[in-house]
């Protein structure tokens, strides 16, 4: 992550060295929309709203509507065996990575030691964690807590059983960093590669709704800031453009950077945004006038700040995710890069076109990424 010399002046920046010939050459999603990429694909394609009406006796809390991965259970997408134990969290992460597996075919994971895998998250399950803790303390003994149920509480969880279930050898890895999370994971999956530590990265973001995320959302937001909130996975393969070309995968699209910024005001947010996006396209030696799509996260001038990094009359698409799929939180800018990916598969990121994922983080983050055709 960049920062500034002071959090008023911008100051000099340190430059990563290029993402180099990654690409996107596979992609998957358990969304509202349902299960895998088609289905994600279509609901955005048809503009869907997938929040709906949540049944109080099953989802008590302060909302009354959510984007919920409807008849998902651990046991239904994975099967009975290990996953008695196993949180919702675990189980869209799980079930997620093993469709793109699925997808991309055995070559993927012929050398499992060489394979990376990042995942970004919340809190990680923050109902595990606090049903655990509530046993803890209302049980006749405080020990006396179902011992197989501890793994849920643990942050990375997700990535690690992941990981296990498919086999998975090489640097694994949890991210977590608010709304920008999905993007952090991209920025760390690059530079594990960059850096000789795997040939290949499964990369992604998960996010469940439970009651208690429901709580916590609904008291860190002002009340004019409460969307509906939403859950699901988004996973891609990042590899080589030489490795996806010999396993006979078409690249989807390339990654030519990403750039992170802080600011210390929320009236500087938008001036931190356009900083990045100026810097990401400088980075990768990008016209700004190619950039064609942009998918932002949707904060208050968000999207201004973004045109002003471009030319002046410039006009590109704008992908909105989340008035239809709610407040994903750690799986918002996944989903926001999945959205990029199947406009890419369908050829709406013509060579020489470029892409921008962006998002603006209430905590004090900005940050940004930038897809090639």
């Amino acid at each position: 992550m960049t920062g500034a010399a002071t959090l008023d002046d911008p100051g000099p920046t340190v430059r990563p060295a290029p993402a180099g010939d990654l690409v996107f050459s596979a992609w998957s999603a358990l969304s509202p929309y349902g299960a895998g990429r088609e289905a994600y694909r279509a609901g955005l394609a048809a503009g869907a709203n997938a929040q709906a009406p949540l049944d109080p006796s099953h989802h008590p809390g302060p909302y009354q509507q959510a984007a919920l991965v409807r008849e998902f259970s651990p046991a239904g997408a994975l099967g009975k065996k290990g996953t008695r134990t196993m949180d919702r969290l675990t189980a869209l992460a799980v079930a997620a990575y093993g469709q793109l597996l699925q997808e991309c075919g055995p070559d993927v994971v012929e050398h499992p030691e060489r394979l990376a895998l990042v995942l970004g998250t919340g809190h990680g399950s923050v109902q595990s964690i606090m049903d655990f803790t509530r046993d803890s303390l209302t049980g006749e003994r405080p020990y006396l807590v179902d011992p197989a149920r501890f793994p849920n509480t643990v942050m990375n969880r997700m990535a690690g059983q992941s990981a296990i279930w498919h086999g998975i050898k090489g640097p694994n890895t949890t991210v977590a960093g608010g709304w920008l999370t999905g993007l952090l994971a991209l920025g760390y999956a690059a530079r594990l590669h960059r850096g000789g530590h795997c040939d290949r990265v499964l990369c992604g973001a998960a996010e469940e709704y439970s009651t208690q995320r429901a709580w916590l959302e609904w008291h860190a937001a002002a009340e004019a800031e409460r969307p509906p909130l939403g859950e699901g996975a988004v996973v891609w393969l990042l590899e080589p453009a030489a490795s996806a070309s010999a396993a006979g995968r078409t690249p989807l699209a390339r990654l030519l950077g990403t750039r992170f910024r802080a600011y210390h005001r929320p009236a500087a947010a938008a001036d931190a945004l356009t900083t990045c996006v100026r810097a990401v396209l400088d980075d990768a030696g990008v016209d700004a006038a190619s950039v064609r799509v942009v998918a932002p996260l949707g904060a208050e001038g968000e999207e201004d700040a973004v045109l002003r990094a471009l030319p002046e009359g410039a006009d590109p698409r704008l992908i909105r995710c989340r008035p239809l799929l709610g407040d994903a939180s750690a799986a918002a800018t996944a989903f926001q890069t999945g959205a990029v990916l199947a406009l890419a598969e369908e050829g709406g990121l013509p060579p020489g076109a470029t892409a921008l994922v962006t998002g603006i983080d209430r905590d004090g983050t900005v940050g940004c990424a930038l897809l090639g055709g």
